[in-house]
C-alpha cells in the first residue's frame, strides 16, 4: 500500500517538474520575434521584456510558461539558418487578421531598442511576404507599433 501511495506521489512531482510545452503557433511566434531582436547583433534588455510582455499579452501565458517558452525559442533561433519553417507554421494556423497582429509584433520588437536597423527592416519585409501580408497591412502595422513606443 505504501508503494502505491509512493509512486502517485512521485508520478505527481514528476508531473508538475516537467517542462512546459508551447503549441507550435507560440514557438514559431517567440522565435521570429527573437530573430528579430538579435538581427541587428545586440539582443538588448529592453527587446527581452518587450518579447516577454508581448508573448504573455498574445498567447494569455503566465511568466514562468512564457521563460520557458522565449528559452525554448531562443534555442530555435540559434538551431535555425531560416525562417521559412516559421513562417510557414504561422501562415498555416492564423486567418489574414492573425498574421497583421503578428507583424505588428515584429515591428515593436524591431522598434523596441529605439531604433529601426536596416537589417530588421529587411527581415520585416521577408517575413511579410512569406506570411502573405501585403506591404499596406504591414506598413499600417509598422505605423500601430511606432505609435506605440512613442
Amino acid at each position: 500500500m505504501f508503494d502505491k501511495l509512493k509512486a502517485l506521489f512521485q508520478d505527481t512531482k514528476a508531473a508538475t517538474d516537467a517542462p512546459v510545452t508551447c503549441d507550435a503557433l507560440q514557438l514559431a511566434t517567440a522565435t521570429l520575434l527573437i530573430e528579430a531582436a538579435q538581427l541587428d547583433g545586440q539582443f538588448s534588455d529592453a527587446e527581452t521584456a518587450k518579447i516577454s510582455t508581448l508573448l504573455q499579452k498574445k498567447f494569455n501565458l503566465d511568466a514562468p510558461t512564457t521563460a520557458q517558452l522565449m528559452t525554448q525559442a531562443e534555442v530555435k533561433s540559434d538551431d535555425s539558418i531560416q525562417i521559412f519553417d516559421f513562417t510557414r507554421t504561422i501562415a498555416e494556423q492564423c486567418s489574414p487578421e492573425e498574421r497583421t497582429e503578428i507583424m505588428e509584433l515584429l515591428w515593436s520588437v524591431a522598434y523596441a531598442d529605439g531604433e529601426l536597423h536596416p537589417y530588421e527592416s529587411n527581415l520585416m519585409r521577408r517575413i511579410a511576404g512569406l506570411l502573405h501580408v501585403s506591404d499596406r497591412d504591414s506598413g499600417a502595422a509598422k505605423k500601430r507599433a511606432r505609435a506605440e513606443m512613442l
